[in-house]
């Protein structure tokens, strides 16, 4: 069986409150074909039924570039990421879950957040976690690389399990604007969807820097604080030809060698950190109609790859095609599938 694609309006129905569904949409799966579908379409998870109600779901899915949008509609269950269910070679994601009926406790790196109508709260999908849904409940999950989000794991992982409630700080702003994508996932066709989802995600990143920054403090955690004031300074400034680790160094007073050591705890070297977030910049104007016009070359060194031979390899390797083959696969309008259905444009 598939996962379904009826548009949300038609797959997700609502009592007159939206705090609770209604009912679980038409041909629901059963436990073992949600299990399956789920393994072969999230991550492999372990699940059961909560309570004496027989298991029904329905779920659907929606690809833009990598990054995958679920809709979610399912009766009491809990499930558990353990560590047994992860590979170590295995691609690395975030989830972020978006509550749009019933409720969801979700547990990961020694915290608990309980997750009402609304709320949102984003998880790693390479730690073991839980997630126990009581009642009937209705979520929108999207899922994403660890790469799309300019900030180091490490402080992600300070962050994870943690709600954002919608009637508090950023989530006012923030949480309404993925409420709204989720009600409206049909409409995410063409290469106009790719502007939107990462301006979904800019937002998230926005508002985990700054409970990071309430949490943290740069006067309890100095070299913290520079490790983010340096990450911001290189994002201003991606576009320079002269970004280097020494001019980097010089413009906040340090030497090269502590600036080796605030990236040396994040997987990759400050170069490799520089190349790595221009060419995500760069594929998402490849991707952008607003630059359809301007040469390949052109986008690339705006963001200060100038030398076209080499950023040509650079980016093939990075994301396995040539920039001109991205760049026409994505304005064509053909979006990638894993497999399953996916929502399709309203005609």
């Amino acid at each position: 069986m598939g996962v379904s694609a009826h548009a949300t309006g038609a797959a997700m129905r609502y009592s007159g409150s939206t705090s609770r569904v209604a009912d679980v949409p038409g041909l629901p799966f059963d436990l073992e074909v949600w299990r399956s579908t789920v393994a072969r379409t999230v991550v492999p998870l372990e699940i059961e039924e909560l309570g004496d109600v027989t298991f029904q779901g329905h779920l659907s899915r929606t690809v833009v570039e990598d990054v995958s949008l679920f809709e979610m509609v399912a009766t009491p269950h809990r499930v558990r990421r353990t560590q047994d269910l992860i590979a170590e070679d295995e691609p690395r994601f975030y989830k972020l879950s978006l509550q749009l009926a019933g409720s969801m406790v979700l547990e990961q790196d020694g915290r608990t957040a309980e997750l009402r109508p609304g709320d949102l709260a984003i998880y790693d999908t390479h730690r073991p976690y839980t997630l126990a849904f009581p009642e009937t409940n209705q979520a929108m999950v999207i899922m994403f690389p660890h790469e799309l989000v300019d900030l180091p794991r490490d402080e992600v992982a300070r962050v994870t399990a943690t709600c954002f409630p919608s009637d508090a700080g950023l989530g006012r702003v923030i949480n309404p604007f993925f409420v709204e994508l989720g009600r409206n996932m049909d409409q995410l066709g063409g290469p106009h969807a790719t502007r939107l989802v990462h301006s979904g995600l800019d937002l998230l990143v926005t508002m985990l820097s700054q409970e990071l920054h309430r949490r943290l403090g740069p006067v309890a955690h100095p070299a913290r604080s520079l490790a983010h004031e340096v990450r911001e300074y290189i994002l201003e400034h991606l576009g320079d030809l002269d970004l280097t680790p020494a001019s980097l160094a010089r413009a906040h007073f340090i030497s090269t060698r502590h600036l080796y050591t605030i990236f040396s705890n994040e997987g990759q070297t400050v170069s490799a950190w520089i190349r790595t977030r221009r060419l995500e910049r760069i594929r998402r104007d490849l991707g952008d109609p607003l630059f359809a016009d301007r040469p390949v070359s052109w986008v690339a060194g705006r963001w200060g790859l100038c030398d076209a031979a080499h950023f040509s390899r650079l980016f093939k390797a990075e994301f396995g095609e040539s920039p001109t083959s991205y760049r026409e696969r994505i304005l064509g309008g053909r979006r990638r599938t894993a497999g399953i259905p996916e929502q399709s444009p309203p005609s």
